[in-house]
């Protein structure tokens, strides 16, 4: 299976461009399923047909797939809700806002990985591609595994009951067995720990940033591809949407077609080597089967639309007489703004409002962190005995 997650700023057009992949890939003969994580759809808008929080088929090989979080939890986690809507109403939450409560923080994204998890033991599909939300919920989306249990950790806190004590008082009070709700809530965290780790296979799950030849939204690229390297994503593709063609426009945008030659080439050396991929401005608004096969047909020329386009190595180890050098890939970046510290086998990394935390092999506890220095675009970690 191939799983191609399409991200960028808001407005650039994602959608559109991750429908006409799914709409090729599908020509080409494989079972594709083209899916939508972003609370606010457009899916059903740009292929023009209603979807709903199942798979419906809109043409040979093609699927589509908008979701819903309450659907999937009440069809899927129902135990897990029912524990969490029962400890608020347990704790005086009043039953409207416990029930709001009960839908866990990330589970909007969770329903996402849960979905991609099932669809991927199932072998269901040939090629995912996700329509996702904004780069900011993206990011979300890709750190909730972490997030989640972080959550949990603090939503039951060890210093005062266990989970299960807490729900066995639950119990007491409410006559609700809640024990097939924690078995739910373990084998979530379990699922989503297991499609991270698919995620994380270049060969399997690539990572196409969508973004337009202007300023701000180059900006919001470059964050997103070195946020996307610091979590270790593989990133295949950079996508240049909605360019307009000289020939087609007039003195008016005169001013706008020279800075968007400017930017197309910012992004081309900017990127390198990843493979740039382009597609025009339309001219109108774009919906409708016949309209995204135009664009796909531009988008990818003679190339395959699921092929993984290019695979790079955000993380390495290297072995030394001393100890180990640990890399890892920060593009965009600059050394004051990134802040590192080890915890025992663990790495935390601090660049700006992100944070991750790299679990290194378990001997490391007994490294010494003895200095880390950038060295653009790479973070050089020198760990020793």
């Amino acid at each position: 299976m191939r799983i191609i997650l399409f991200t960028g700023k808001g407005g650039v057009g994602k959608t559109t461009v991750a429908a006409s992949t799914a709409l090729k890939a599908a020509k080409e003969g494989k079972k594709t399923l083209i899916i939508s994580t972003d609370p606010a759809h457009s899916l059903s808008d740009a292929l023009d047909i209603q979807l709903s929080p199942e798979p419906t088929e809109i043409a040979p090989n093609l699927y589509a797939q908008e979701f819903d979080v309450y659907y999937s939890m009440q069809k899927y986690w129902n135990n897990m809700r029912n524990l969490m809507n029962t400890i608020f109403r347990w704790k005086g939450v009043k039953n409207v806002v416990a029930e709001e409560l009960s839908v866990l923080p990330g589970m909007e994204e969770a329903s996402a990985f849960l979905w991609l998890e099932k669809y991927y033991n199932e072998g269901t599909y040939d090629v995912i591609v996700i329509d996702s939300a904004p780069t900011g919920e993206t990011l979300t989306l890709l750190s909730l595994p972490q997030v989640a249990k972080s959550w949990m950790t603090k939503a039951f806190s060890r210093k005062n009951l266990a989970v299960k004590t807490v729900t066995k008082g639950v119990k007491f009070f409410t006559g609700v067995p809640l024990d097939k709700g924690l078995e739910e809530m373990d084998e979530l965290f379990q699922k989503l720990e297991s499609i991270q780790k698919v995620f994380l296979d270049p060969e399997v799950a690539s990572i196409r940033i969508v973004t337009n030849p202007e300023r701000m939204v180059i900006k919001e690229a470059r964050r997103a591809y070195t946020y996307l390297q610091l979590y270790g994503y593989n990133v295949d593709a950079v996508v240049i949407n909605r360019i307009l063609p000289e020939e087609k426009v007039g003195e008016a945008f005169k001013y706008y077609l020279t800075s968007q030659k400017k930017y197309i080439k910012e992004i081309e050396e900017s990127f390198n080597p990843l493979p740039i991929l382009k597609v025009q401005h339309q001219g109108r608004e774009v919906f409708g089967l016949d309209q995204l096969k135009a664009i796909s047909s531009s988008l990818y020329e003679e190339k395959q639309a699921a092929e993984v386009l290019y695979v790079d190595k955000p993380f390495e180890v290297i072995e030394n007489e001393n100890g180990y050098f640990f890399k890892t890939r920060l593009p965009f970046v600059g050394e004051e703004e990134i802040e590192l510290k080890k915890f025992g086998d663990e790495l935390v990394i601090d660049l700006g409002n992100r944070r991750r935390s790299l679990m290194l092999p378990r001997f490391a506890s007994f490294l010494k962190l003895e200095e880390y220095r950038f060295q653009a675009p790479w973070l050089v970690i020198s760990l020793v005995k």
